[in-house]
């Protein structure tokens, strides 16, 4: 008996509400999705000349987990099977772009200068509730610090899905993540996926389901395979175009102007080593959680400047136009104050909506906008607390500075 035709496509879709074509494969074009711009020239001019080739994935828990960045490793290998690839996963749950733009050259430059960057922080954005300005600020700045390091980066701009963004498109809204993407990589030419309005047009159009097939915003092996099939539909399209301009290809490596007045393309980590304790902080070279909570890969088993007691004092000395903290926040993690040279004190909470579980890795911006000079935070642990927090606790990760000394 010979099988059906549409079972040999879905095997792996066991347990789905029906049998259904190849993600994407229905009506609505994988076209209407991906916006190339300046395309992806510099990079394939890279694989044609160069035989060690370095590609990046920066952005998130959906960047961090196997799926569409396994797919699109194992593609890039194949048609180019001569070629030795090096791929950086900077993938880390929870992270979105004011995360990156700090961690862009500990977690990616550090191990490898990228022909091909792929960068992914619409979803955890909105989660975060990460401030619009900011997002430009950070998006830029990461831009920006890639081409610094290599001018002929391409980079990829995507936005993924979540029920928020499905929403908003329901209503007739393009989410402020995906304008602020889009914004970016219109003014850098760089090309960009709008997999959160794919996905809605594609619910909408009745193709799939949320709640059967694609099922979470750290999507099934269906939605997987969705994400794979329209970056791969980027990637053939781009190569096409390369293939056909190659006579009369220049190569394009001019960085304009920022869109912004800050830019945080010279984000970094400082050790909390060079904090100056006054008093109630200590440095815990080996920090692990010490009650049940859990914690992320890469926040746990490092130095932490950690205080528990209202009135601990730290200052840090710093040469920017920006800094902040990130910390773990966690059950018992509460408020501080902190004050830049001689201007007011400031409070802010540090716990989160997720902190009675999860030390969570959590970035904040203290100040931004300071003359790119010497400056000294101050910064105390506060006798108030957010209700729902078990103590008045801060555990520093790393200090983030902008436009610093390197």
């Amino acid at each position: 008996m010979r099988l059906p035709i549409c079972l040999g496509i879905v095997i792996w879709f066991i347990g789905s509400s029906a049998c259904m074509q190849k993600p994407g494969a229905g009506q609505l074009p994988k076209y209407a999705y991906v916006q190339a711009r300046g395309g992806l020239n510099n990079f394939y001019r890279a694989v044609a000349q160069k035989q060690n080739i370095t590609v990046a994935y920066l952005g998130g828990s959906i960047t961090y987990n196997k799926g569409w960045r396994d797919k699109t490793s194992s593609y890039l290998k194949e048609q180019f099977p001569q070629k030795d690839f090096t791929f950086i996963n900077a993938g880390i749950p929870s992270l979105g772009s004011l995360p990156h733009a700090f961690r862009f050259e500990q977690d990616v430059l550090n191990k490898g200068i990228p022909d091909l960057l792929f960068v992914e922080a619409a979803v955890n954005d909105h989660t975060n509730e990460t401030d619009s300005l900011m997002q430009i600020w950070a998006l830029e700045g990461i831009v920006r610090h890639a081409k610094k390091a290599n001018p002929a980066v391409d980079i990829v701009m995507m936005a993924f899905a979540d029920p928020d963004k499905t929403a908003d498109y329901a209503q007739g809204k393009v989410p402020l993540e995906v304008q602020n993407q889009e914004l970016v990589a219109a003014h850098y030419k760089l090309p960009s996926i709008n997999l959160a309005k794919e996905v809605a047009d594609r619910l909408q159009a009745k193709e799939f389901s949320w709640e059967n097939d694609f099922k979470d915003l750290h999507p099934s092996p269906f939605g997987q395979e969705l994400y794979y099939q329209t970056i791969r539909y980027l990637l053939d399209s781009a190569y096409k175009s390369y293939q056909t301009a190659k006579p009369g290809l220049k190569k394009t490596t001019h960085l304009p102007q920022a869109l912004e007045g800050i830019s945080l393309d010279k984000g970094r980590y400082v050790s909390v080593k060079e904090a100056h304790i006054q008093n109630g902080w200590q440095l815990i070279e080996n920090w692990k959680p010490a009650d049940s909570a859990g914690s992320r890969d890469g926040f746990v088993h490092v130095p932490v400047l950690e205080a528990t007691s209202p009135g601990a004092l730290l200052t840090f000395e710093f040469t920017g136009n920006a800094v902040g903290l990130s910390v773990m926040s966690g059950p018992d993690t509460g408020e501080i104050g902190y004050k830049i040279n001689n201007g007011p004190w400031q409070k802010m909470d540090l716990y989160t909506q997720w902190s009675s579980g999860l030390h969570l890795p959590w970035y904040k911006l203290l100040a931004a906008g300071l003359i790119n000079k010497k400056h000294t935070l101050y910064l105390k642990m506060s006798e108030s607390r957010n209700p729902k927090s078990k103590g008045t606790a801060c555990r520093i990760v790393h200090f983030l500075v902008n436009d610093g000394q390197k």
